[in-house]
Formats: C-alpha cells, structure tokens, sequence
C-alpha cells in the first residue's frame, strides 16, 4: 500500500460524518453538527427550557456578580434591582437570538453566515469560541475551589499541603490540584450529545437550589438574622450613585455576552418556536434574580458575621470551615458538592457545547461537537484562569471588555434578520460556496456587516482604554459604563443604513420566516435541486407571506 493511500484512509478515517456526495467547499461548511436539527433530535419543550436557566443560574459566577455590586457600595435592594433589570435586558435578547435558531433549527455559525458571509462568519465564531474557552476555565477554576473545599471538609490536613509553585505562577499546589481534579471528572460529560444533556439540567435545577438555600439560611442564622444585613445602607452616594448602578445592570447582561450570540444552539433543538419564548423570556430574569438575591444576601452577610466584605460566596465557605466543628465540615462539604455539579452543568451548557458548535465550524471536515468540547477544555486548562478572578476589578473588567465584541456581533445577526431579511432565509445556500450563491457576497465575506461590527467596537474603545487607567474624556468613559448597549445599538444602525443604500439579496418585504416545513436537508449539489432551501415532505413556496427580493440570484441561484 503506497503512502499516499495510507494518507488517505487516516484523513477517512479523521472525517467526522457528514452526508455523502458533498464537494470538497462543502465539506469545509458542514457535518452532521451543523445540519439543521431534524425532528427526531427537536427534543427540547418549554420545560426543558425552564429547568435549562434555573440549572444554569445556580452557579457560583452569578453569585460572583450580584456580590460584586455590594462591594461597589450598593445596598441589597439597590443590587438586586440592577440584576431584575440586566437579566431582563439580556432575556430580550436571548429570545430575539433563539428565535432563529427555533425557527430554521440551525445553531449560531450557520446563522452568522448569513449576515457575515460564508467566509466572513469564521470571526465571530472564532471570538465566540475563544469567550467560550476562557470562561470554561474560569468556571473551572471556581469548581475546583469547590472540590478544594469538598476534600479539606473531609481531610483537614489538606490545608497544609506544601505549595510547590513559585510566587509568579499565582496559585498554589493545592488549589491547582483540585482545579485539576474538576477538570478530569468534566471530561466525561463532554461525550453526551446536546439532546441529551438536558436531564443533566433538569438533576442539576432540583439539586443545586436545596443547597443554594441551605447557604442562605445558614449565612442568615450566622448574621443573627436578616434585620443586620438588610439594615446595611449603600456606601456610595449621588453621581457614583447612579454609575455603580448601571454598571451593576451592564454586568448583569455582560454575564448573558457570550450567551445572547449563541442561544440557536440550543434553540435549534426546540420542539416548536414557541417553546423556547416564553419559557426563556420568564424564566431567565426570575431564575437568576432568584439566584442573585441569594448571593447578595450572603455577600452582605459577611459583613455582619466577619466586618469585611466577603464577594466569592466560596471564601465565606471556607471561614466557616476554618471555624472548626463536625456540623460545619458536613454542611460545607454537601453545600460544596452542590455547588460543583453546579459548576459542572453551567461548563457543559454554556461552554463547551458552544465551544464545540463553533470549532466545528470552523474545521467542520474534522471536528464535531464533542471533539470541540474536548478541545475547549484543552484550552481551558492551559489557560491561567485564577488571574481573572483574583480580584473584583479584574472580573468585571474582562466581562464588559469582551462583551464590547459580542454586542456588535449580535447588533449585525439580529438587525440583518429581524429588520433587514424580515425573517427569511434560504437554508441550503448557508452551506456553498458558490459565487453566485446570496450569501456568498464578496469573496465569501459581507463587508457591511464588518464595516457595522468595526463601528460597533470603535464607539467603546476610548472608553476601554480608560477602565484600563487611560486618561480619557469623561464622555468616553460614560458611552464605555454602556457599553453593551452602545456597541448593539451602533452597529444595528450602520448595518441597516449600508443595507439600505446597498441592498442586500434574498431578502423578504414582510415578514416571512420559511422554517416550519423544514424536516430534512439534503446538501448534496448533484440531487438536481437547486431552490434556496429543501425539504423532504414539502416545499414552501417562494414568496408565501411576503414577496422576497433575491436581486439578481434567481431560482438557479444555488
């Protein structure tokens, strides 16, 4: 057998499944990650949503966030109005988001094709998969704090572990070991497909929440009651006021950044659109509200019980535990134990199953979901996670700094869709690469859509550059404690004003969303089909609900 053959069996055999009788460019665009979701996998109902978000809000980083505003000097209701508010805001647009993907069963990089281009939609992917793998080893970290206090509950000793890392590493041996542990005992749940995990969710949304409120009773006895922590006033008065109260709501939706891009992924695998609307539109601001008043109840506690402020709810763990006693080894270990599947569930939801939708998308002829994930955590322990959250300042910085990229992202997606397309798309012309195809653009890029998304990040990078110790005008600085809103809202506006003076094709006059008849795609360029989408059972026609201007790209288009 010649080398070359034995090449070609080996990259045979690295392929991951796709359909056959697909070119070389298409193989590039798609597998079977990537199709749209055909019914048998279109599992996931309203509930599923519901327990979804209620999993996903009990974690230690929505803890983090809502505790981080009672150390910028708010009061407890003060914070916990800024996170009804942000949760409410980053809700909108997560159903505005999940909505195509509900619709048309396709995750984010597919979606990113048609407002970015064929070629062009790899940036944004690429940015999301990197937010992804960055915040699967910040989350990572912070269950290894969890297995750290699990085993120094049961073996108190564990304390006295000599730290063999040099100062400049940032951590220590023991820190590093149990974040090394978390890690090891993820990796097995990377391996189940995302239509399955959803039980995952539904354990972790009755397990989690018992011992969310165990803490909080248990902080709240400790306090002598809620009277001395609700009695605590703001410490920060008028103008600072005002500013520390919006960045409080800012923070809150730079937690759903990453999360308001790439909803369709899991949308995708709704039963109907309608079930991933109100499902998510109530539960997420009610969940994480829910979640957040429990944080910052806690947080504030540790002002009473230990006068300092307390903000990582699992550093007020371990002062319980250093006080001593088999009654507080056995509540922290269990509350510990909670607070790791916690963990867990929000690394698999939120990080790796984006991480591994986006890398295969980027290398979809040799990656798929699961070997995405796997390559996420690679990533995430390679990284220096504990550096991000060695202090407050550091924490919020990197969220509102990232969120600056996926704010213009998802002004250009949801503009492009809602305003612009008016709800249609052509399904099969997301994976060729043929020229003539509608969202092939120019060379495989859509140059509105970069001219809008730049604009969206310039409009915060003053502002950037003074949260970093610039010295920049205070305008800046005020357009940057927005900075979410303003990088969406900018780059919205100049995506629909160049679509106007330039238009686009495959476009809708009203609204016309073609995705309900959707049940099998076939991709192949040689079945002699050549509409803008395809569907065994049926075909909607063109133009049903609302005339579509295709500008030049007719029915031969594809």
């Amino acid at each position: 057998m010649s080398a070359k053959t034995r090449l070609g069996r080996l990259v045979k055999r690295l392929e991951t499944e796709h359909e056959e009788g697909l070119t070389n460019a298409q193989l590039m665009l798609t597998n079977d990650d990537l199709k749209p979701v055909e019914p048998a996998r279109r599992t996931w109902g309203p509930w599923n949503f519901v327990g979804f978000w209620i999993a996903d809000s009990f974690n230690i980083n929505t803890w983090m966030i809502s505790s981080s505003m009672i150390i910028a000097g708010l009061s407890w209701w003060q914070s916990w109005l800024c996170v009804w508010i942000g949760y409410f805001f980053a809700a909108s647009f997560i159903c505005a988001t999940g909505r195509i993907g509900a619709t048309y069963h396709i995750g984010f990089p597919v979606v990113a094709r048609s407002s970015f281009g064929i070629w062009g939609s790899l940036w944004p992917v690429f940015n999301r998969a990197g937010m992804a793998c960055v915040w699967y080893g910040v989350q990572s970290w912070i269950g290894g704090e969890c297995i750290y206090l699990m085993i120094r509950s049961v073996w108190t000793a564990f304390e006295d572990v000599p730290n063999t890392f040099p100062d400049s590493v940032g951590t220590t041996t023991k820190y590093f070991v149990s974040f090394f542990i978390f890690w090891l005992i993820s990796l097995p749940a990377i391996w189940f497909p995302v239509h399955q995990i959803r039980h995952l969710f539904t354990f972790k949304a009755f397990v989690v929440p018992i011992a969310g409120f165990a803490f909080f009773g248990w902080s709240v006895h400790k306090a002598g009651g809620l009277g001395p922590i609700v009695h605590q006033p703001n410490t920060v008065h008028g103008s600072t006021l005002a500013w520390a109260f919006v960045s409080g709501i800012m923070s809150s939706i730079a937690n759903f950044a990453t999360l308001v891009v790439n909803d369709p992924d899991f949308t995708r695998f709704a039963t109907k659109p309608s079930d991933s609307l109100w499902s998510q539109l109530i539960s997420i601001p009610c969940s994480f509200a829910l979640t957040s008043f429990v944080g910052i109840i806690v947080s504030s506690s540790s002002m009473v019980i230990y006068k300092e402020a307390i903000w990582n709810p699992l550093s007020l763990l371990e002062r319980f535990v250093q006080e001593g006693g088999s009654g507080n080894r056995a509540g922290v270990f269990f509350i510990s134990a909670a607070f790791a599947l916690a963990q867990l569930g929000t690394n698999i939801a939120a990080n790796s199953v984006s991480a591994g939708s986006d890398t295969t998308a980027l290398l979809p002829r040799f990656i798929n979901i699961r070997r995405g994930g796997y390559l996420c955590a690679t990533v995430g322990l390679a990284m220096c996670p504990w550096k991000l959250l060695s202090t407050t300042n550091n924490f919020t910085l990197y969220l509102s700094s990232y969120s600056v990229f996926l704010s213009s992202i998802a002004g250009v997606m949801l503009c492009d869709y809602y305003v612009v397309r008016k709800g249609y798309l052509e399904i099969r012309s997301l994976y060729t690469a043929r020229k003539s195809a509608p969202y092939y653009y120019t060379y495989g890029i859509h140059w509105r859509a970069y001219v809008a998304y730049v604009a969206g990040i310039l409009i915060n990078v003053v502002g950037f550059a003074g949260a970093i110790g610039r010295k920049v005008p205070i305008g800046a600085t005020y357009i940057y404690n927005v900075n979410f809103f303003a990088g969406f809202l900018v780059s919205s506006a100049v995506y629909w004003g160049l679509c106007k003076v330039s238009p686009i094709p495959a476009c809708a006059e009203t609204w016309t969303e073609v995705g309900d008849e959707i049940t099998e795609v076939r991709l192949a360029e040689d079945d002699g089909d050549s509409s803008g989408y395809d569907v065994e059972g049926g075909r909607k026609e063109e133009g049903k609900g609302g005339e579509v201007h295709r500008q030049g790209y007719g029915t031969d288009a594809y």
